[in-house]
């Protein structure tokens, strides 16, 4: 835990001297299919020990794990798969949860989703979820039938709710805030968007201050400018995501995410066999470079990745450097890339340096 800030040691040594770049509070990202070639929707002990040992490296500190659509069933099994080994894991990023990105989704708007295993939020789907209580955020469409009061019942269990996937319109949106969802799921992406006669999800995300929207900063999911129009729309809301899938972190080839193919090509992020988008191969430091170079402020750029997304998911011990808050600090490079990351006070990282 942080005890002090601005004061040096007594004895005038510091711990760590920091010579270029800047100290941040650890990264946070609520949205992570897989890294380092494994999906963690389906992978084993090995796989997610890899993975919150070395999700560090790239300056995240804490993270939610996202499962992407299944049959409920197999949802169901793959949470209690994870309670069980979650205990077993080593030091690394804080599992802050689960992100289940589905499978209450629209099918015209699946994207990298099976369609065939969407289905209606009903009781009984959601409960079945909510069982190991591991689920933290659930991303759904809420023009489903029974999506409102799935999104009350969520709300009233202490699950933030996404909007996503979705071709629901801006009024359908704001009735979704009014239930209690107060995210939007990488916006623009699967989802309507700005018609000055339609207006759909992406305008909503954009004008309600209850809503907050993940943005992935890759430059190929959003085009540059549209990512400086949600930040000048939404600054202080944005929350920075990358998306990552198993590729991330890995060279080009063959990947799955949800049990589904999909190909690292040489240059742009995942993508299906039918050219879809399928996560991506983002690093959350590196979202944070891409957006300081758009021209957004540093500090709302880092405040996106650190202190925004810890408050949305009710950890105000994360995100920040302040008394009471938790030791994770990342160190950024010039180069705005991790170069060593502290968790509990304990180097974990020297990612670059």
């Amino acid at each position: 835990m942080i005890t002090r800030v601005g004061e040096g040691r007594p004895d005038g040594v510091p711990d760590v001297e920091i010579t270029a770049g800047m100290l941040v509070p650890g990264l946070v990202d609520l949205q992570v299919n897989g890294f380092f070639g494994h999906d963690l929707a389906d992978a084993d002990e090995v796989g997610w020990k890899e993975v919150v040992t070395r999700l560090p490296e790239t300056g995240v500190t804490a993270f939610l794990p996202t499962f992407v659509t299944a049959p409920v069933e197999r949802q169901a099994a793959a949470l209690r798969s994870t309670a069980e080994l979650l205990p077993r894991l080593p030091p690394g990023a804080r599992v802050l949860g689960v992100h289940l990105e589905g499978p209450f989704l629209a099918q015209g708007r699946r994207g990298a989703h099976n369609a065939a295993h969407m289905t209606d939020p009903t009781p009984d789907a959601v409960a079945a979820l909510l069982e190991t209580g591991l689920v933290r955020l659930v991303t759904l469409a809420p023009e489903r039938d029974g999506a409102l009061a799935a999104i009350r019942a969520l709300t009233e269990r202490g699950v933030l709710v996404g909007v996503g996937h979705s071709d629901a319109t801006a009024d359908r949106v704001r009735a979704a805030a009014d239930a209690g969802a107060r995210k939007v799921t990488h916006v623009f992406n699967a989802q309507s968007g700005v018609h000055h006669r339609a207006p759909g999800v992406a305008v909503q995300a954009l004008i309600d201050d209850r809503l907050h929207p993940g943005l992935i900063v890759d430059l190929h999911h959003v085009a540059p400018q549209v990512c400086e129009l949600v930040f000048r729309a939404a600054g202080g809301r944005v929350v920075l995501v990358t998306d990552a899938a198993a590729p991330a972190g890995m060279p080009p080839g063959a990947y799955a995410l949800g049990g589904e193919p999909i190909v690292l090509p040489e240059q742009g992020p995942p993508r299906r066999a039918d050219g879809t988008i399928a996560g991506s191969g983002l690093r959350l430091d590196e979202a944070i470079g891409n957006t300081i170079a758009l021209g957004v402020d540093p500090v709302t750029a880092v405040d996106a990745a650190t202190r925004v997304p810890a408050d949305l998911i009710g950890r105000s011990d994360l995100g920040r450097i302040a008394p009471g808050a938790a030791a994770d600090l990342t160190w950024l490079g010039p180069d705005l890339r991790a170069h060593a990351t502290w968790i509990n006070g304990q180097n974990v990282s020297r990612g670059g340096s």
